[in-house]
């Protein structure tokens, strides 16, 4: 479907035209006609598929000759980089509409929350808050919500995997009554639903490819050991010298340090980015990461879901993600809206029972390619045992 059966306002679709987009995705095909209905949503949408255009157009539509001076729409998103992230999208769509908006998230100085608080004062027409930020502010005062006609939950079963229930049950008692909602959620757990029937009125539900990544992600998985990772991901890399953008990700933040010095010492400059990192050099790694100057970037998982980055050429999962839907959003980094990308798993002995969880959770079996031959000898496809007591038995390669 064109833009233009969306009954939009010209001034947008003039923006969207700008920014190059022509054709509405699924899920933006779908959602944007209800929010402009102002009905309740919850929509379960996996990364990568237009879901911030999908619900930042018809509030933008919205804001279309708006005289008011208060706080007109709330985001509440579960990362800084996610909130940075839709605010610069919001800035592109809005670039021909005369509408603020204002990023708000911890890790900053005294100037970031001076502005912060001049945005709540004079009225910025969407606010993208982190959950812990937007508290600290109304536990200050000076916040005015009387007038929000909006309020939206982005990577809601993020917030939730984050502990951040209370605050946001605290958040929405500070808001009007009357006001639409609209609820986005990678996954649809039962806090997800419980939440939903909490705050939602009467909402419409949509569902769209959940849980299996995009069909551009050309999927593969290579066994090994620990040690021989970084070996791996040389020879692949090594393979593939026209990729001028990819993504490396490990569950832990300690080993970020340790991956990028073993890549820049085989001669393959790299980057890393964790929460580790003060927010001025995190948003100057992503913008490099943006512009191609960074080629190779290694991030966590909190990360999965807040870079925004096209043309992304190949996810590397360093280790397999311990909650199967994390590699779902991992892959989705690449091979985003219609392109093509490769998605490469390397997974240990120890970890084969996680690779299963995600075939059950996608329906598929992902292709399992044999490494090169110097890579030397590798473990069997088969999970460690059982011991009697519980424990599972690790089988380790013998040393000579």
């Amino acid at each position: 479907m064109n833009f233009t059966e969306l009954n939009l306002n010209e001034q947008l679709l003039e923006a969207i035209s700008y920014m190059g987009f022509e054709t509405a995705t699924p899920i933006q095909e779908l959602v944007i006609p209800i929010i402009l209905e102002n009905r309740d949503l919850i929509a379960c949408a996996q990364t990568g598929t237009g879901k911030t255009a999908a619900f930042v157009l018809p509030v933008l539509d919205k804001l279309i000759g708006r005289k008011e001076t208060h706080v007109d729409t709330l985001i509440i998103v579960p990362t800084r980089e996610l909130a940075i992230q839709i605010d610069q999208q919001i800035q592109g769509f809005s670039y021909f509409i005369p509408a603020e908006s204002m990023a708000i998230y911890g890790g900053g100085d005294g100037r970031d929350w001076q502005s912060e608080k001049d945005a709540f004062i004079n009225g910025a027409d969407i606010i993208i808050a982190t959950p812990g930020r937007l508290m600290s502010h109304l536990k200050m005062g000076g916040v005015n919500f009387k007038n929000l006609k909006h309020l939206i939950l982005d990577e809601a079963d993020r917030m939730l995997d984050m502990g951040f229930i209370d605050d946001i049950n605290t958040i929405i008692s500070y808001l009007p009554k009357k006001h639409q909602t609209l609820l986005f959620s990678a996954t649809m757990p039962m806090s997800i639903r419980q939440l939903a029937q909490k705050i939602l009125h009467d909402p419409v539900e949509i569902s769209l490819s959940m849980s299996k990544p995009a069909e551009g992600v050309d999927q593969k998985v290579y066994l090994v050991y620990e040690e021989q990772k970084v070996f791996l991901i040389k020879h692949l890399l090594s393979a593939r010298k026209h990729y001028d953008s990819i993504l490396i990700f490990t569950s832990t933040k300690s080993k970020i340090t340790d991956i990028v010095r073993s890549l820049n010492r085989n001669g393959f400059p790299a980057h890393g980015i964790s929460s580790n990192l003060e927010q001025d050099k995190r948003e100057e790694v992503l913008r490099d990461f943006r512009s191609k100057k960074i080629r190779i970037l290694v991030a966590t998982d909190v990360m999965s879901r807040g870079i925004d980055v096209k043309e992304i050429n190949m996810v590397i999962n360093y280790d397999v993600p311990h909650d199967a839907e994390d590699y779902v959003h991992r892959v989705g980094r690449t091979a985003r809206v219609n392109e093509k990308g490769e998605a490469v798993t390397l997974v240990t002995q120890r970890e084969i029972y996680k690779l299963k969880k995600i075939e059950n959770l996608i329906k598929s079996s992902i292709p399992k390619i044999p490494p090169p031959d110097d890579l030397g000898p590798l473990p069997e496809w088969k999970e460690p045992k059982h011991r009697s007591d519980g424990s599972k038995k690790i089988f380790r390669r013998k040393r000579f």
